[in-house]
This record gives C-alpha cells, structure tokens and sequence, in this order.
C-alpha cells in the first residue's frame, strides 16, 4: 500500500479533528490540563502555545502552566524566519495576530530565548513513534527547535490516534522527544522496544 504524502495526512487529521464534538474535545482538553504540568519545576521557563479552536489544549492549558511554572512563553511570528517568544500574562494581554492567532501585547523575545524553557511544548497534527512530528507546513517550528537547549523536553501534544506508527519525514524535520495525549499523559519517543517485547507479552514458561 502506498504511505500517504504529508498533505494526505494533514487533511486527515484536520478532516478528523473538525468532525469532534464540542463535548468531546472539551473533554479532551481538560485531561491535557491535568497531565501537562507534571514534572514541571516550579520557577522555571516553559514554552507553549496559545491554541487554535483545532488544536489540543485550551488557554486553561496556558493558566495551569504559568501557575505552576511561573514563566510562559508563548510565539510570536515574523514571516519568515524562526519564532520569536513573548511572556503569556493571562488571556486579557492576547491579540489577534496573523495566521488566525493570538499573541501577547507585551514585550517581544530574540528566537533564542526559547534557550531558557526546560520543557517545550509543540503544536502538532501528528507524530509518530520515531518522534517526527507532521505541523501545518509553514515550517516555524523547524526553524526553531534547533535552537532549543539540547537537553530540553521537546513534547508534541496530539490526540490519542494521531499518535502514529510513522509519518514521512523530510531533513529539515526535527525529531520530538515526547507526546503528550488525554489517554495516555507523557509518552517517551525514539525508543525501540526489545524484540520480545514487540512479539507480545511474555508469558511464564510451562
């Protein structure tokens, strides 16, 4: 069978998204809440993303953050080029911004600043188990990411079933080292299991 092109993929996943209930991603979206902020040190920098109305998470995802880690950064585009960052105040200091999205009224960061977030959390249509990601195709995030602190938690935060076997993957890509889904919390990328363990469960010799 022949693998779908990374616009196949898009129009799925969004095709999928369009079609959930109010109720349902709701409900989604509050488990994100609750597994987002785990391992987070308080007082630290984390970098997320204000959400779109099809994208996983709501603001309340961006108030649990700054909650508990206290400084967040949130993008800012200039087109085109690598994002640069500004510090998410609360949902009264956003404005409408291009591409559909909103962005903070305050004081704008170098893309380098994304060098102080420990954890960074990425917008994401897909990713797979190798920890490419599938975005919109603008190409923001992978002129970014490369700019992060090496040993920082790169975490794309998706639905349960666009958690995926593989996607296609162009050079420019850059890898994820998590996925964070409303079924599964934080789930770890880029490790191959053992071969036993892909078999099947063990079971105990007769």
């Amino acid at each position: 069978m022949r693998a779908r092109t990374k616009t196949e993929w898009r129009q799925l996943v969004l095709s999928s998204r369009r079609a959930l209930s109010r109720e349902f991603r709701s409900s989604e979206n509050r488990s994100i809440v609750e597994l987002a902020t785990i391992g987070l040190t308080p007082g630290s920098t984390v970098c997320t993303y204000i959400p779109t109305a099809l994208e996983p998470g709501s603001l309340d995802l961006v108030d649990a953050l700054r909650r508990v880690a206290g400084r967040v950064l949130v993008p800012v585009t200039r087109d085109p080029g690598p994002l640069y960052w500004s510090e998410y105040r609360g949902a009264d200091r956003l404005a409408d911004a291009n591409f559909g999205l909103r962005e903070p009224t305050g004081p704008v960061f170098e893309p380098e600043e994304i060098r102080e977030a420990r954890t960074v959390f990425v917008p994401a249509l897909a990713v797979d188990r190798r920890g490419v990601r599938l975005g919109r195709g603008a190409g923001f995030y992978d002129r970014t990411l490369g700019l992060a602190d090496p040993d920082a938690r790169l975490i794309a935060v998706v639905r349960d079933e666009e958690l995926v076997s593989e996607l296609p993957e162009d050079p420019h890509d850059v890898r994820m080292g998590w996925a964070l889904t409303p079924g599964s919390g934080l789930v770890r990328l880029g490790i191959v299991p053992p071969i036993e363990d892909a078999r099947g469960p063990k079971r105990d010799p007769e």
